[in-house]
């Protein structure tokens, strides 16, 4: 039997370009130098793309692949992919959760400290001679024993939770509705008053047209002038200008952010802030979950070609 013709967006790490071409023939849009030309020539045998989570799939993108059937996301997240394009055509879409839940939680984790704890400016404070110079690094702010919130209780979100709660951090959250799983946290259903009483706000929503700038003017300023916004789920999510006027003016405190609108060309205004850190979109960066990842885009391909249900469907 033929080996099933995909569309690959964007690129793999090599450990997953090597399976990928063994059991497929692997079309690579994101090395053709004009890609309406290419669709048109290669769109009308395509049965799979395989993407990424920030580089989705198109209405355009599906409609030159008349014969698609299954749209295959490296991520968690599948806003970008035109889902209403593939219902219209009965496209199945699958995602990778759970494999990176663990590390983007870490991070999250990880940018909180870092963040409240001053370590990169502590450490350039070493390095350019300041310690001898000047003396201690100024004063930080604690973790331990404040007041967390999380806004979306779903995988990640509950995993940053349950880290927090090794803290012994106040801990609340908002969602739709109350998990059963979450007894021990306060549920809040209203993001501005889930920030009113947050030291710490931690984004972990799925992307939808239902959240986006769920994090407006009203919950950046609830947070305040002493607050930390982290987010580690969408852009979308946040109204970046309004975040960006309330870091300008010192109205909210700061913010550690994995994720930004236009990245990885994010506005230069973040790069003028003293009080935001910044990182690249890596939470799930590690190579135990990027393996794992490219491994569940593969398997879920080869469990539609082989008439199985999908391991991990979201349309």
């Amino acid at each position: 039997m033929q080996r099933p013709h995909i569309l690959q967006i964007g690129p793999y790490p090599a450990w997953d370009e090597e399976p990928l071409n063994q059991a497929f023939i692997v079309h690579r849009y994101f090395d053709a130098a004009d890609k309406p030309s290419f669709l048109a020539e290669v769109g009308p045998r395509i049965r799979a793309i395989a993407t990424r989570g920030e580089l989705g799939a198109s209405r355009p993108m599906i409609a030159a692949c008349p014969s698609l059937e299954v749209v295959s996301v490296y991520g968690v997240g599948f806003d970008a992919v035109d889902l209403a394009a593939c219902r219209e055509r009965g496209v199945r879409v699958t995602n990778t959760p759970d494999v990176l839940t663990g590390d983007v939680a870490d991070l999250g984790i990880a940018m909180m400290l870092a963040l409240s704890r001053g370590v990169v400016g502590a450490q350039r404070w070493v390095h350019d001679g300041s310690w001898a110079a000047k003396g201690l690094y100024p004063l930080q702010r604690r973790v331990w024993g404040r007041r967390a919130g999380v806004l979306g209780l779903g995988r990640i979100g509950h995993e940053v939770a349950k880290r927090l709660a090794g803290f012994g951090m106040d801990i609340a959250y908002c969602g739709p509705t109350r998990k059963d799983f979450a007894s021990n946290w306060e549920f809040i259903a209203d993001p501005v008053r889930l920030a009113e009483r947050s030291d710490f706000l931690f984004v972990t929503l799925a992307a939808s047209p239902a959240t986006r700038h769920i994090v407006n003017k009203d919950v950046i300023a609830a947070l305040g002038e002493e607050g930390m916004l982290i987010n580690i789920s969408r852009a979308s999510n946040i109204d970046e200008d309004a975040l960006l006027d309330a870091l300008e003016k010192k109205t909210l405190g700061c913010a550690a952010l994995d994720v930004f609108e236009g990245e990885p060309k994010l506005n230069p205004r973040f790069l003028a802030l003293d009080n935001v850190l910044l990182q690249p979109h890596h939470a799930s960066g590690t190579v135990e979950t990027r393996k794992a990842m490219g491994k569940l885009v593969r398997d879920n391909l080869a469990a539609h070609f082989a008439g199985q249900p999908l391991l991990t469907p979201v349309l």
